[in-house]
């Protein structure tokens, strides 16, 4: 079948989002009369969201006294500066213009809640130009879950088999294989040194965005 979309994953695939994450992780610790944090411990944990950067950050696990106090005020941070330093990945926006030549819609689906995706896109000049966004806010059950791609399938009006789904998480691949999408895992994003995504059963697995170009490339010139 034709390809006609890409959709991406946002945090590690999309967008370089780890810099505002860091960025507040170490205000939070300097007013805590704490040294900085190290930069590539919250990186490799940036796919387990709010909860993980705590833990790594703070040293504390999640049944602690304070945790929650600790993750809300993160959160709030977050939300006021969530665009601050985060930027589409070296070669992206080249590939979304590419992607636009060829009139192959793109879009967005992520486990980012719609209050912090929806104004990233917007302050990046993102949102007008993405065919979909789909958020935890959208649907019942979140990436690895199949819910999640089949909705954004459908607000495109697109068999599932015509759409190519990328991420830099192994929740991301589960979802759209049983979704019935073509997958993609990058190597680039937020993966633990432990994690390797050649072994998550992706279509094709790539080292950077525009080696996207040659996947699109072949997906069109097969169909």
């Amino acid at each position: 079948m034709t390809l006609r979309a890409v959709l991406f994953d946002m945090d590690g695939t999309l967008l370089d989002t780890a810099p505002d994450f860091i960025a507040i992780i170490q205000a939070m610790r300097a007013d805590r009369g704490l040294p900085p944090a190290d930069e590539r411990a919250i990186r490799q944990v940036v796919s387990g969201g709010a909860r993980a950067m705590i833990v790594a950050a703070f040293a504390v696990e999640p049944s602690s006294a304070g945790f929650e106090a600790l993750r809300l005020e993160f959160l709030d941070r977050y939300q006021e500066h969530c665009a601050v330093f985060t930027r589409p990945y070296e070669g992206m926006q080249e590939l979304l213009a590419d992607l636009e030549r060829a009139r192959l819609q793109w879009g967005v689906v992520t486990n980012k809640p719609l209050r912090f995706a929806e104004p990233i896109m917007r302050r990046l000049g993102l949102a007008e130009r993405s065919a979909v966004l789909i958020c935890p806010d959208h649907v019942k059950n979140s990436k690895p879950d199949p819910e999640p791609m089949v909705l954004a399938c459908s607000r495109l009006g697109l068999a599932p088999a015509s759409v190519l789904f990328v991420g830099d998480d192994l929740r991301d691949i589960e979802s759209g294989r049983a979704a019935g999408t073509r997958t993609a895992a990058v190597r680039y994003g937020y993966i633990h040194p432990d994690d390797n995504p050649g072994h998550w059963g992706a279509d094709v697995v790539v080292d950077h965005p525009l080696d996207l170009r040659r996947v699109l490339d072949q997906a069109l010139c097969s169909c």
